[in-house]
């Protein structure tokens, strides 16, 4: 949360912080039904699941980061990202290591839809490990998509009150 106040343009109240961050718990395609089928697992920070055909497949919560131009905070997406098995398994395998922050990063597909952008399922992500106790970092592929642009560009203060507004009051 920021300090920094805003009167909303929904409800017309003032709100005495600004949230700089959003996240969700599970990647889009979880179904909490998944745990008692056998189907999956989901942790906080991971999440296995088995699909139709008994194939694995395998998450990571992450950020995506975008610079917030005209504030001292940068802006959070909490999100989750496909990875290969040979990723995730590295990643699992160093996730108490002091020096995971220099591992190349590991190619993902993004498994969050996140409001207000055209859909973000399946944009293509760089995970990139961070110090132990941190989520990775999420990197997306620099396209024309505008969530790519706004990682690129930054956003403005403004654009954090908008998106507050539409999460907070839809």
């Amino acid at each position: 949360m920021n300090a920094l106040g805003y009167r909303c343009s929904r409800c017309g109240q003032w709100h005495d912080e600004v949230p700089f961050a959003y996240g969700w718990n599970a990647p889009d395609y979880w179904d909490p039904a998944f745990a008692s089928q056998g189907r999956g697992i989901l942790g906080e920070e991971q999440c296995i699941i088995r699909d139709d055909d008994d194939r694995e497949n395998f998450f990571v919560r992450g950020r995506i980061v975008l610079p917030v131009i005209d504030a001292n905070d940068d802006f959070e997406w909490g999100v989750w990202t496909t990875l290969a098995k040979e990723d995730f398994d590295r990643m699992d395998a160093l996730w108490d290591e002091e020096g995971r922050p220099t591992e190349p990063p590991y190619f993902g597909w993004l498994a969050t839809e996140l409001p207000l952008y055209p859909t973000t399922l399946n944009l293509k992500t760089h995970v990139h490990q961070q110090p132990v106790e941190q989520r990775p970092l999420v990197e997306l592929e620099p396209t024309d998509h505008p969530l790519a642009i706004e990682q690129r560009e930054g956003i403005t203060l403004a654009r954090v009150h908008e998106i507050a507004e539409e999460l907070l009051h839809g």
